[in-house]
């Protein structure tokens, strides 16, 4: 088997390349260092070993001379290894020793390229590292060396290239290199821009020149620009309405994934806790598996979420098998989970809850027009094992008989202290179920949500009335982009 060497990029995951995420998607062991993001961490096989070898200044979890036998002994096993690596694997990441040690050692290896962060976090700060007309040239220069080696930098002739110089790990050392930038010719008003965790939601760019950079209050990782271009302010990234904001993400594991997308586009720094575990309903799905196969019977099947549909999904597997009922969602998230199994609704409400689809439903048909065979018109109603009764007291009394049976169950899932750190540590938290609210006070308490709350609809609210948390913001419509929207509408 191969070891790749794969450059992760410098923290944004939408920057890792597609043959990084190919490689990453097959490995069964990933070696990975402190700059590599968990949402990459998560392409791998759920089976996959792990294994960090991340380094910090003044901290090494393991000597380079230990990862390097760590590459070996994988790769020779015959094992598919990917060593993640921050930026580019062979732009100051050590990546030439790693692959010199495999090809010493006769195991054949790849080297995937990544995005440097030393183009990738100008960038994102809204710095060009080239100017037409003003600078034509950019030097990337490492600001830390190896104290094991005699390595030494002429910083007097960097600065004698002209141009933009772009400073890697140099936190430590900046005020010294400022001055022998100056000793070299550069003008102590030259720009200087420093951008921390760059490309990610918590970057933050601090301005200086080269007088003053020294005084400044940097911390590491961060990619120093030195130039006339620093000056430039074409910022994008940090401008973003949510840029910064931790929002905790609630719910099921298999449901925030898009909350956290959307949240994440819009500069946000998503925390997905998941508080609610899926299970089986306590038949173990029989009455759903039952009803399935009566589906002739149903005058209507009604989806109240797109975790129900992802349930009947599995046990039908054709979508032709729905063809008999006509179908109601409940709101346009659950529509759209629909439309992805090739299937489009009849009916799907303006205001996304049960009131709202009571509100537009027809009235039944006599039972001589009724495609149902049994002689009163019925509805199907596939959901959670415990739920309001909103919507099936509502159709009863305006004369169907419904049937409901269980898809799915959800149970409170315990918090790790990690979790329930980085819940104390956010600005913000989003409830987009009940279920998720009940979830989240039993596995955390009440007294440990964020500042600001924002649920997706007037049930949600209503629930954490209940409970005792109060509601900064309701989204408007009832549906993910509109829970989004409104906490961007709350925080500005």
């Amino acid at each position: 088997m191969t070891v790749h060497l794969v450059g992760a990029g410098p923290g944004d995951p939408g920057l890792l390349t597609v043959r990084g995420r190919q490689v990453l998607e097959r490995a069964e062991v990933v070696v990975f260092d402190r700059l590599s993001v968990a949402a990459l961490l998560d392409l791998a096989p759920v089976d996959a070993e792990r294994i960090s070898v991340g380094k910090r200044l003044g901290h090494q979890t393991m000597p380079q001379e230990e990862i390097n036998a760590l590459l070996v002994e994988r790769g020779r096993a015959g094992q598919r290894v990917v060593r993640l690596k921050g930026g580019d694997p062979f732009v100051f990441a050590r990546g030439g020793e790693e692959a010199r040690a495999l090809s010493d050692a006769g195991v054949p290896f790849e080297v995937v390229p990544g995005i440097s962060s030393a183009v990738a976090v100008p960038a994102y700060a809204g710095i060009p590292v080239t100017l037409r007309h003003s600078s034509t040239s950019f030097t990337v220069v490492t600001g830390h060396t190896d104290p094991a080696t005699e390595t030494e930098i002429d910083w007097e002739a960097v600065a004698s290239v002209g141009g933009t110089i772009v400073i890697l790990m140099g936190v430590a050392n900046i005020a010294a290199i400022a001055d022998r930038l100056m000793a070299g010719g550069r003008s102590p008003d030259t720009p200087v821009a420093a951008v921390r965790w760059g490309t990610r939601p918590s970057q933050q760019t601090t301005r200086a020149t080269l007088a003053t950079i020294g005084a400044a209050a940097l911390e590491a990782p961060s990619t120093i620009v030195v130039g006339d271009v620093a000056a430039q302010d074409l910022d994008w990234f940090e401008h973003r309405p949510l840029h910064g904001c931790r929002v905790v993400v609630t719910g099921a594991a298999t449901s925030g994934g898009h909350l956290a997308s959307l949240l994440a586009e819009r500069g946000a720094d998503p925390i997905v806790v998941p508080t609610i575990e899926l299970a089986d309903p306590i038949d173990g799905g029989a009455s759903l598996g039952d009803a399935l196969v009566r589906l002739h019977h149903y005058d209507w099947m009604v989806f109240t979420s797109a975790t129900t549909v992802d349930r009947v999904r599995v046990m039908v597997r054709d979508a032709r098998a729905l063809a008999g009922p006509r179908i109601a969602v409940i709101g346009s998230g659950t529509a759209e989970s629909l439309r992805r199994w090739g299937i489009d609704p009849d009916l799907v409400p303006d205001r996304f809850v049960a009131e709202g689809l009571l509100d537009v439903f027809p009235d039944p048909p006599s039972p001589s027009l009724s495609p149902s065979p049994s002689a009163r018109p019925k509805v199907l109603l596939p959901r959670a094992e415990v739920a309001r009764q909103v919507l099936p007291d509502g159709l009863r009394g305006r004369g169907w008989q419904v049937d409901i049976v269980p898809a799915y169950r959800t149970e409170p899932r315990r918090l790790a202290s990690d979790e329930l750190a980085a819940v104390a540590e956010a600005d913000a938290v989003t409830f987009a179920s009940a279920s998720a609210v009940d979830s989240f006070v039993a596995a955390a308490g009440s007294g440990a949500v964020p500042p600001v709350v924002a649920c997706i609809g007037p049930v949600v609210a209503g629930r954490c009335a209940e409970l005792g948390i109060d509601v900064d913001t309701v989204a408007d419509p009832h549906t993910l982009a509109g829970l989004v929207a409104a906490l961007e509408s709350h925080l500005a």
